[in-house]
C-alpha cells in the first residue's frame, strides 16, 4: 500500500537547512535597551527583584553607555529615579530633570544612539500616579498639560522619540500638538498605545520606585481581559498622531500583538517586561532552563507575532548571543 502524505521534514535536515528556511530573524537593532537613571553620586544598585538590572547615577552613565554602543544597541529608553518628588511630579518637566540630563549626556557622549524618552508623572509623584490627583482620583484633562511640558522638556534636551506611558485619554493628539507648537514638529511619539494594568509590572517599581501610595491603575491602564478594546486605544492614537504603537506587556498579550500588526501601518513595539525579565532569571538561576535558549526563543516568538522593535531588559545579553552565532 503506497501512502500518500507531506515530507515537512525535508527542510529541517541540517542547521543550514533551517537557518535557509528561517522566517523570522532577531537583530540587535530590533532592540530598546531600558534605563534607569537615579540621582546622586557613584551610585549602582541591583534591583533585587531584577538580577542585572541597576540604578545609575549620572557619573557612571558614561560606561554604561559605551558598553551599549560596542554592542551594536542602537537605542534605549530613559526612566527617571529622582531624590525628591511632589504633588504635580515637578521633576519630570523641569528642563534639568534627570532624564533630561542623561539625554543630554548621551546624546554629547553617542549622539548617534537613539534616545527614547519615556514621557510619564509616576516615577515624580509623592502619590505615584501617573497623573493629577484630586482626592481618590486621577485627574485626565488636568494631566494632559503635565505631560505636555515633559515631552517638550524631553525634546528640548535632546530626546529623539517621546514615548509616554500614562495612558490618559487624549495623550497623544495634547503631545503631538505640543511639540509641534515648540517646534519639534521632527520628534516622533512611540505611544503606549496599548497598555495593561498588569501584576507583571511589580519589579518595575521596585527600579522606578513608581508604585501607587494609594489604590491602583486600574481606572486608566487596562483590563487585562479586554482584547476588541485595544483595537479602539491603538485606533485613536493612530488618529491622533502616534508614529510607534507600543503593546505592553509582552507574552501574555501575543495575540494583541498579531491584532495590532495586522490592523495598523505603523511599527509595533512590544515591552518584555520586568516580570517577564524577572521569572527567566529565577528560574536561570535555579538551574531550571537554559537561560540563553528561553530568551532568543521568546524574544524571536515576539517579532513572529508581528512586534518590529523589542524594549527588553535581555537586550545587551541577546546582543552578545547574537554575535556568538
Amino acid at each position: 500500500m503506497e501512502l500518500q502524505f507531506s515530507r515537512h521534514r525535508r527542510l529541517r535536515t541540517s542547521a543550514n537547512m533551517r537557518a535557509l528556511v528561517r522566517e523570522t530573524h532577531l537583530h540587535v537593532e530590533d532592540f530598546i535597551y531600558p534605563l534607569f537613571i537615579i540621582e546622586g553620586e557613584n551610585i549602582k544598585n541591583e534591583v533585587p527583584s531584577m538580577p542585572g538590572v541597576f540604578q545609575i547615577s549620572m557619573d557612571l552613565l558614561g560606561s554604561e553607555i559605551d558598553e551599549i554602543v560596542s554592542l551594536g544597541i542602537k537605542s534605549v529608553i530613559l526612566f527617571g529615579v529622582p531624590a525628591e518628588k511632589d504633588e504635580c511630579g515637578t521633576g519630570a518637566y523641569h528642563d534639568h530633570g534627570i532624564v533630561q540630563g542623561a539625554t543630554r549626556l548621551i546624546k554629547e557622549r553617542h549622539p548617534e544612539l537613539i534616545v527614547v524618552a519615556d514621557t510619564c508623572l509616576c516615577e515624580y509623584t509623592s502619590h505615584g500616579h501617573c497623573g493629577v490627583v484630586e482626592g481618590n482620583r486621577v485627574l485626565n484633562d488636568e494631566s494632559l498639560d503635565l505631560l505636555v511640558q515633559t515631552a517638550v522638556s524631553q525634546a528640548k534636551a535632546g530626546a529623539d522619540i517621546i514615548a509616554p506611558s500614562n495612558m490618559m485619554d487624549g495623550f497623544v493628539v495634547a503631545i503631538r500638538a505640543g511639540l509641534d507648537e515648540a517646534g519639534f514638529e521632527e520628534v516622533p511619539v512611540m505611544s503606549y498605545a496599548v497598555k495593561y494594568s498588569s501584576a507583571f509590572y511589580g519589579p518595575f517599581r521596585d527600579a522606578a520606585d513608581s508604585t501607587p501610595q494609594f489604590g491602583d491603575r486600574k481606572t486608566y491602564q487596562m483590563d487585562p481581559a479586554n482584547r476588541i478594546e485595544a483595537m479602539r486605544e491603538a485606533e485613536s492614537d493612530v488618529r491622533e498622531g502616534a508614529d510607534f504603537l507600543i503593546v505592553k506587556p509582552g507574552l501574555p498579550y501575543l495575540d494583541i500583538v498579531r491584532d495590532v500588526k495586522n490592523n495598523f501601518n505603523l511599527p509595533v513595539v512590544i515591552y518584555n517586561v520586568s516580570g517577564e525579565y524577572a521569572m527567566i532569571k529565577g528560574a536561570a538561576q535555579n538551574g531550571w532552563i537554559d537561560e540563553k535558549a528561553v530568551v532568543l526563543e521568546m524574544l524571536t516568538g515576539m517579532k513572529r507575532a508581528g512586534a518590529d522593535l523589542i524594549i527588553t531588559y535581555f537586550a545587551k545579553d541577546a546582543a552578545r548571543w547574537l554575535k556568538e552565532q
